[in-house]
Order: C-alpha cells, then structure tokens, then sequence
C-alpha cells in the first residue's frame, strides 16, 4: 500500500517525532510511505526547492518554507499556506492508495484533500487539535471572517475524510459533536517509545554529577514547547512557592518557544532563575531522556482553559516510557486517566501554593514516587506501547482503502443494475 502522508512539521531525531515513529513501523510492514513535508530552516540548509531524502525507508519530500516556535501567529498563518498551496501539486504528483494528512495545522487538509480528489483515493485525517477551537480560545485567532472561515475548512476537511484519527477522547467528541460519524472516529493517542526512554537509572546519575545545582536534589522536568498554550511560567511561579519550602526541590526546562523571554523573566522577577529553576534549549530525544531518568517527576502544563484540556502532549507519554510520575495543571482525560491509575497527579491551576504544597508531598513521598512510576511503565507498556498504536494506525488505512473499493464496486453494479434494466 502506497501512503501520501502530508505531515508539515516532520521530525525524526528530536521535537515531536509521532509521525516518523509511525512512518517507519509501516515501512517495515512492508508499505511504501512518501512523507510530504516543509524544511524549516532553509536558509541554514541552503534549500530553495522541493528536495528529497530518504529517513529509514519513508521517502520524504521537503519543501523550504521557513517556519520556528518564535514566530508571530500571522506570520505561521503565512507559512501555513505557503505550504498548503506547493504541497498540493506534489502531493497529487504521487499517486498512492491513501492520503494521510496529520494537523496540525489543520491547513493540512488542503493538499490532502487535492490529493485524493485528483487521484480518486481516500483521505484519512489525523486531528492532533480541535482547531479553530484552541486559536480561538486563546485569542490568535480573532477577526470574524477569518474565524467563520476556519470553521469552515474544518468542517469541509472532516466531511472529505474516509476516516478519521483523533488523539484523545475528548477529541473525538468534539469531532463528532460536527456531525461527523462517530462510528468512523478511532482514537489513536500520542505513544511511549519505550526503546528510546526506557534507559539506564546510572545515566540520570551521571546527569546529575555533571551539575553542580542538582546532584541530589529533587528534580522536576518539563520537555517541551514554550508557546502560548503551554503557559510554562506557570512552572516558575510554581518554583517561587516550592522555594519557600523546600529549597532541596528544584525545576528543569527543555524547550524553546515564543513564551521563552517571558518565562525567563517571570523566573528572575520571582529571584528563582539558576537557583531553583533552570532553563535548557530544545536536544534530542536521547538527551531528554538522560534527564527523565534523572527526574522525580514530570510536568505538563497548559493555561487554564478548557479548551486545552484535550491535548495529548507528547511530553507525558515520553515521561511515561521512562517510568516517571507526570503532574499537569488541568482536567480533562489526562487528569482521569492518572487519578484512575495513580500513575500522576493533578496540580491547582490558579492557587500556586496549593499546587506546591501537592508536590511537595508528593515527592517528598517515596512510596508514592515507586507506586506512580510503575503505574506509569505499566500504562507505556499496555495501553500506550507505539508498536500497538502504529498496528492500530495501519488498520485505519487499510480500512479506508477497503471502505473506498467497497463503495466504488457498489457504484458499479449499481450502474450495471441501471444499464441492464434499461
């Protein structure tokens, strides 16, 4: 089976890497996977023009359009349709049996909808986000028009979809909740790379050693985006109020976004920057997960709205594949999912002292910090393993691709029926 797979931010060694995780377990089952995708850095890769490279057998096709966490909304706007317009020809370009476009943004349905209108084969959409809900939500996305117009693109990109991938539970309702059959909604979330996380306690050691600030203090980390939505400085007020308490406790951040300078700033207001709270940029997975060995728990978080509270960060899956605790500041599946398994804890969004207060008894809690973390392995391996979930994956493209030669051998006898009637 031939998969145009439309994926605008492909990552492979570092960042979100879900989509080359699933593209090469479908290539070892033995299908062809033509990744379609944007080189971000053009200018530091010297790219003008689509170029192609092949990533452990997914052939990836790569476009230069600029693009980083630090850019304005309406300049991402920009590089988002820039995108969407090039990739559509290529897309087409490929033929294939199934069209898999993955948001977000969820501007990626327009080539995939191209797509498989130019070469009469179905798309199958991935909806990483309820969007426009969430821009709308936080406010970058504002004027009308333009607001009314990304409801309707994604209406018309559910309405084109044979099938379609939400990455939660909370997704899928919202999906539904547009009319769009539930039946054909399956919930694929984000996935523990057990092989990549699962490490060696002596390499956290090692971390620790190699900092003067930590060697045995408490650790807790936070891998990820430093964006609006994730409303990280809420981690360093969190520091301030541990502080005050137990100064043995102490944050790390890795990441980089557009929130950087204002997180940073927030953290040296509250005196606590490179005493308690730390900051590091974006590294490899294999470098995050030296630090989640060395960690006691890890966070997510978002700003408080509940339109955020569907998300499937992959941060809490990797902190998951490698048997720590996560603790976020918001409700939702996540927050159930680690009440029901007490695999995580569920902080205070607005009283800090409240939330600081949780932790601190949480970690300073080893019987606790033992049962999380093996709640936390037990969930990596039994519901959030990546090898089921890309089985699980391939069964929805293959559905898609069957629903499609089903439907299109009814039309033709439904037209032979008319001729013989006739």
């Amino acid at each position: 089976m031939r998969v145009v797979y439309l994926h605008q931010y492909f990552n492979t060694r570092s960042g979100g890497t879900r989509s080359y995780e699933m593209a090469r377990r479908l290539v070892a089952k033995g299908h062809d996977i033509q990744m379609v995708t944007s080189d971000r850095t053009p200018a530091q890769n010297g790219a003008r023009r689509w170029h192609r490279t092949s990533e452990d057998g997914i052939q990836v096709h790569w476009l230069p359009v600029s693009y980083s966490n630090y850019m304005s909304y309406a300049a991402r706007i920009r590089a988002f349709a820039r995108f969407a317009w090039a990739a559509s020809a290529r897309a087409a370009s490929l033929g294939g049996d199934v069209v898999f476009a993955t948001s977000t943004p969820l501007t990626i349905a327009v080539p995939g909808i191209y797509a498989s209108l130019r070469n009469r084969v179905p798309m199958v959409l991935e909806v990483r986000d309820l969007w426009p809900t969430v821009p709308v939500a936080i406010g970058a996305l504002r004027n009308p028009a333009s607001i009314a117009a990304a409801r309707w693109l994604e209406r018309t990109a559910y309405r084109r979809s044979t099938r379609i991938v939400a990455l939660s539970p909370t997704m899928k309702k919202g999906i539904a909740r547009t009319g769009y059959p539930e039946s054909q909604i399956t919930v694929i979330p984000n996935a523990c790379d057990l092989a990549v996380f699962d490490v060696n306690a002596e390499c956290g050691r090692q971390l620790r050693d190699a900092h003067s600030w930590l060697r045995d203090r408490r650790l807790v980390v936070y891998t990820g985006a430093l964006g609006r939505v994730n409303g990280v400085d809420y981690i360093a007020r969190l520091a301030a109020e541990v502080k005050h308490v137990a100064d043995d406790i102490c944050f790390v951040v890795v990441g980089e976004g557009i929130e950087e300078s204002k997180v940073r700033a927030v953290a040296e207001q509250l005196g606590v920057l490179g005493r308690n709270f730390f900051m590091l940029p974006t590294m490899p997975k294999a470098d995050v997960a030296r630090w989640l060995s060395a960690a006691d728990v890890a966070m997510s978080v978002v700003v408080d709205l509940p339109a955020l509270w569907a998300n499937s960060a992959n941060k809490v899956f990797d902190a998951l594949a490698a048997s720590r605790p996560v603790a976020i500041n918001h409700e939702g599946w996540l927050a159930d999912l680690f009440r029901e398994t007490g695999a995580g804890l569920v902080l205070h969004p607005q009283d800090i002292n409240h939330a600081a207060l949780t932790l601190i008894q949480a970690i300073r809690d080893r019987d606790w910090l033992e049962t999380a973390g093996v709640a936390a392995r037990r969930l990596a391996g039994e519901r959030f393993h990546r090898d089921q979930l890309a089985a699980q994956l391939e069964r929805v493209l293959v559905a898609a691709v069957e629903d499609r030669c089903a439907g299109t051998l009814e039309n033709g006898l439904q037209s032979s029926g008319s001729r013989q009637h006739g």
